[in-house]
């Protein structure tokens, strides 16, 4: 019996819960209606209130304007008689004051009362007539002017015996009169405005004594019902008998959590282990992806010193002074190539530094001007080199690398403005075991956060495609493969200072001896002189490409812009000497690749014979673009560019006569 009168309670204690809730419910929706409509009245009151203030100010200010219009006139009338009589510059001065006075307070005055139209047609009136009185005065005040004292007399007399003034004297005293009716109801307006005003606060104020004892009984009640329902959960928790029960369910589902922890944490550290794989993955990635970035440069280089040796072995015995020509542009193309395959095998940590004496003073000043053009001219560069007479036993080019990788991340850092500070100095010792170089910026700034993996390989705050995240990595590399170590301080809207310490060198000679190996080979003669265009935006490979092309016994027409490739042959078939017998175009070029120029070309010329040349090994891959013709790998040796040659005018050949 007593659990069934236990339920009986609770289905009575939550029956009256609900009944308590939505009488909540109901009398906050009642508070809030009325609360929102004493607002609006307030708000009304409050409006009406002001308005009827504003039109008491505007119908003072339209008083006290026509008041002012009447004095200046006065005032200026009188200064008028004294400079008529006396004909003193200074009454004149003050006539003309005191008429320009009562002009302006005109002007106020017909804007006070634009929306008044009775008003308004009385200030018009008022404006004609002191326009007229304006203009004999101003008579009068001329021939006072001129020393005329009889006729400014007589005018000024003349003037004051006309009607002029009794009529603006008239139009003043109705204009206030007028107002002084439209103040007076204004002030019952305003009067009644202001006793809605205040039955409307007095009404807020009794709603909010109102919600507030509402409030405290409701508190009270809340308060009670708390009170009960704490009662009925200890009788409940004290009169159970489910207590074992409840236990052994607990350590059931501790348990079961613990089981649950112990694969969560399995899970954890194979994601870890995944994403350690991922960031290999993605860092072997970026490296490739630079890799391939450069190729076609680096082709290029190749291609200059492959041609330009082989000319050159061609042309010694009989023009030496063209061989060497070819001899330093291959020479050039060489250390180009050479720094460019020693930048990606640093960048890779794959290739052994290669150190040499360097005073660092002298480096770093030979090697301003280029940081000069990369930071750009907002930028102020300036060189504070206190380490004079000091060298390091370093590698010169990644010593360059690293300060260029520092410039560039300080111009981001800048968003291309601001100033830029290089300084050295020893470490203050007699004989200096160390320098400094300190790159400082005055750039935004680093978190801490950012700060602690600044260093670590492709980390960047960088948008995307406008960085690795190796430039600081590689410096870190530069400073210990160099025996020393980089210190960085920076904070958020300070600026950033990086210092790279390197030990001193003693001096020291070294001799590097470079051998260089080339290859001969025999010349080849084609069977038939060609009429070739030669298309490459590359100018050294452009060189050594139409070059290449005549030594094989062809005509070679170079063009260095595809743009203008379709002009070229145009050109020629109107001069009679007939369209070109082979393009050999670059594939990759700013302004219209050698694909895209190809395909203009054949929409006029179908028949036109074409060998593609390229540097860039992701360009063999796209089949669909070259078509049917052949393509020829940078750096090419004269014979395979005359195989390449006889092979495409050969299949073009057989092509037309197939049709």
């Amino acid at each position: 019996m007593r659990v069934f009168e236990r339920d009986i309670d609770s289905e009575s204690e939550g029956r009256r819960e609900r009944i308590r809730f939505w009488l909540t419910i109901v009398l906050g929706a009642i508070l809030t209606g009325v609360v929102a409509a004493l607002v609006v009245l307030l708000s009304r009151a409050n409006d009406n209130y002001d308005r009827s203030l504003g039109w008491q100010t505007q119908s003072m200010e339209v008083i006290s304007q026509t008041r002012s219009v009447d004095a200046a006139i006065a005032r200026a009338e009188a200064a008028l008689g004294r400079f008529a009589v006396g004909l003193q510059k200074k009454d004149g001065r003050v006539y003309e004051y005191q008429w320009a006075r009562a002009r302006q307070f005109m002007a106020q005055l017909e804007r006070n009362v634009r929306d008044n139209p009775k008003q308004m047609a009385l200030v018009e009136q008022l404006t004609r007539e002191m326009d007229s009185r304006g203009a004999q005065l101003g008579d009068a005040a001329l021939s006072a002017n001129y020393n005329q004292t009889v006729a400014a007399i007589s005018k000024y007399y003349a003037a004051g015996q006309g009607e002029g003034l009794s009529r603006i004297d008239k139009l003043l005293t109705e204009i206030i009169a007028n107002e002084r009716t439209l103040l007076r109801d204004r002030n019952r307006l305003a009067a009644a405005d202001r006793a809605s005003l205040s039955q409307a606060i007095l009404l807020f104020s009794l709603l909010g004594a109102a919600a507030a004892i509402i409030a405290i009984g409701a508190t009270f009640s809340l308060i009670r019902a708390e009170g009960e329902r704490r009662l009925a959960r200890r009788e409940q928790i004290f009169e159970s008998d489910r207590a074992m029960q409840l236990e052994a369910a607990v350590e059931e589902r501790t348990a079961e959590l613990a089981d649950a922890n112990d694969a969560l944490r399995s899970e954890m550290t194979e994601r870890e282990a995944a994403e350690a794989q991922l960031r290999q993955a993605q860092k072997m990635e970026a490296v490739g992806q630079l890799t391939g970035g450069i190729a076609h440069d680096f082709n290029n280089m190749l291609a200059v010193v492959v041609g330009g040796l082989e000319l050159a072995q061609r042309w010694l015995p009989d023009t030496p002074e063209k061989a060497q020509r070819h001899l330093a542009n291959a020479l050039d193309g060489a250390n180009r190539a050479a720094d460019l395959t020693r930048r990606l095998l640093t960048f890779a940590r794959s290739e052994p530094a290669r150190p040499e004496m360097t005073p660092i003073d002298e480096c770093i000043a030979s090697f301003a001007q280029l940081l000069e053009r990369t930071i750009g001219d907002r930028i102020a560069l300036t060189l504070d080199l206190q380490a004079e007479g000091l060298a390091c036993w370093l590698d010169r080019q990644q010593f360059e690398n690293a300060l260029l990788n520092l410039a560039v991340n300080a111009r981001d850092a800048m968003n291309g403005h601001g100033s830029l500070t290089i300084r050295t100095m020893d470490d203050g010792e007699n004989n200096a075991a160390a320098l400094a170089v300190q790159v400082t910026d005055s750039g935004c700034g680093m978190s801490p956060e950012v700060l602690e993996r600044v260093f670590d390989p492709f980390y960047t705050t960088k948008p995307a495609g406008q960085g690795t995240g190796l430039g600081m990595s590689q410096v870190f590399a530069f400073c210990r493969q160099s025996g020393g170590e980089v210190q960085i301080s920076s904070a958020e809207g300070e600026g950033t200072s990086v210092a790279m310490l390197l030990p001193v060198a003693k001096a020291q000679a070294r001799e590097t001896v470079e051998a260089a190996s080339g290859e001969t080979t025999s010349p080849v003669t084609p069977r038939e002189a060609l009429s070739i265009l030669v298309v490459e935006d590359d100018a050294r490979v452009l060189a050594a490409t139409v070059d290449a092309v005549g030594e094989l016994g062809h005509t070679a027409v170079a063009c260095g812009n595809p743009l203008e490739a379709e002009a070229l042959v145009e050109g020629r078939l109107a001069e009679g000497q007939g369209g070109f017998d082979l393009i050999l175009s670059d594939v990759l070029m700013p302004e219209l690749t050698g694909p895209e120029m190809v395909a203009q070309l054949k929409q006029r010329w179908p028949a036109l014979s074409v060998l593609f040349v390229t540097g860039y090994a992701g360009d063999a891959s796209e089949d669909a673009a070259f078509g049917d013709h052949d393509v020829l790998r940078k750096p090419f040796t004269l014979s395979a560019l005359d195989q390449a040659i006889r092979r495409e005018t050969r299949r073009t050949g057989e092509q037309r006569l197939a049709s």
